[in-house]
């Protein structure tokens, strides 16, 4: 009993939303008469939250550098969108060209933020507000304010295609790629957590007891699984599901395993001392708004594919909920604190509690008045634990 709340007491921000995600699950399962975990509705609350995902792992990376926001993204989703929209369906332009030319907009428009904010020290709320009013509207100069639509089906499929069954009726009726796929996962993460624990025991480091380490394996596994299970009882794995586990791996890899993410935290540490210590801190915060500017652009393609259709009306508020994501996660609003798949826990926070609320037939009002005291009472957790720390 010790040991789990020692192991409790030292975890709380990484563990205590997770927790808090089950019992709203559990919750809204109960009060939704078992709806909300129905295999379909399952897939699309993924299908519908992949923008806040996509959104919420670059945002991450710009309040680690020191809680610096980015209230432009909405606009930018809006905007990469408009350029989709503009060159696959008005300038009929190859589907595969025109994704690499939208990526790259959004690559340039975080080099424009980032250099402002780098370099000029302009105050990024300022330069990202700034952002938001010019590419909101340069979307509705390029869509002359109307919405233009279909895309090719080839567009589409990056938000509402799954992968093909590569061995059909091999589990009944579950979709054989996300069973197998979800038993690769599980035994990655059981072999790297192995690996992990002995490398801390080396070097000196407390580790949680046996017991409770394999308790940890059995329900992530369990929890793995269960989604496995759940997307291959509908029509498998969807293309944005493989698209957001990538981003989630590689951007998990980079912030903890890289010396670049390493000067992230320290950045958002204490910059000074970062900077004292031989680390360009404005190469890192120019990094992470450029970085924020091409996943904003993966999101706006993801969102348009999902919506079939470019709209002067897109985006609005999505900077919001991906702020929210990451602060609902476990980042700290002063920076320096929080991890990726925190976010990710964060965004099904508010995911689930949107899907549950709509199922239950609450309105958009009472909606907007819990997803925003859910978001103050985690900040306000945040700046309370920091002073006790101290």
């Amino acid at each position: 009993m010790e040991n789990i709340k020692y192991f409790l007491k030292n975890n709380i921000r990484q563990y205590g939303m997770l927790i808090a995600l089950i019992f709203i699950i559990i919750f809204f399962q109960i009060m939704t008469n078992g709806i909300l975990l129905v295999p379909m509705n399952v897939t699309n609350l993924i299908l519908q939250n992949a923008y806040v995902f996509i959104l919420a792992i670059g945002m991450t990376i710009t309040i680690l550098t020191g809680g610096n926001i980015d209230l432009s993204v909405g606009s930018v989703v809006a905007f990469i969108g408009a350029i989709c929209g503009t060159f696959i369906i008005t300038m009929k332009m190859d589907v595969g060209i025109a994704l690499i030319l939208a990526l790259l907009i959004g690559v340039l428009i975080g080099v424009w933020q980032g250099f402002w904010i780098a370099y000029v020290r302009i105050p990024a709320f300022i330069v990202t507000l700034a952002g938001m009013l010019i590419f909101r509207g340069l979307t509705v100069f390029m869509l002359k304010g109307l919405t233009i639509n279909p895309f090719p089906e080839s567009f589409q499929f990056i938000s509402s295609g799954f992968l093909p069954d590569i061995a059909k009726n091999a589990f009944g009726k579950y979709h054989a790629t996300a069973i197998i796929a979800g038993i690769a996962i599980v035994v990655f993460y059981i072999l790297s957590q192995i690996k992990r624990r002995a490398a801390q025991r080396r070097n000196g480091f407390d580790v949680m007891s046996g017991p409770l380490f394999l308790l940890q394996l059995i329900i992530v596994s369990a929890f793995i699984m269960l989604i496995a299970i759940w997307l291959a009882a509908y029509k498998g794995l969807p293309v944005i599901f493989i698209i957001i586990g990538i981003l989630i791996l590689v951007y998990s890899f980079f912030t903890t395993r890289t010396v670049p993410g390493r000067y992230i935290y320290a950045m958002g540490g204490n910059e000074k001392a970062a900077r004292l210590s031989g680390i360009n801190t404005n190469k890192v915060l120019f990094f992470a708004y450029v970085n924020m500017g091409a996943l904003a652009a993966v999101a706006g393609i993801a969102y348009t594919a999902r919506l079939n259709a470019a709209s002067p009306q897109s985006g609005l508020n999505f900077e919001l909920d991906a702020i929210a994501a990451c602060f609902i996660g476990g980042a700290s609003a002063y920076g320096g604190v929080g991890t990726i798949v925190g976010s990710i826990i964060g965004a099904l926070v508010m995911g689930v509690l949107n899907n549950g609320m709509s199922i239950l037939g609450i309105g958009s009002d009472v909606q907007q008045i819990v997803k925003g005291l859910v978001l103050l009472l985690a900040v306000a957790f945040d700046v309370l634990s920091k002073k006790k720390a101290h």
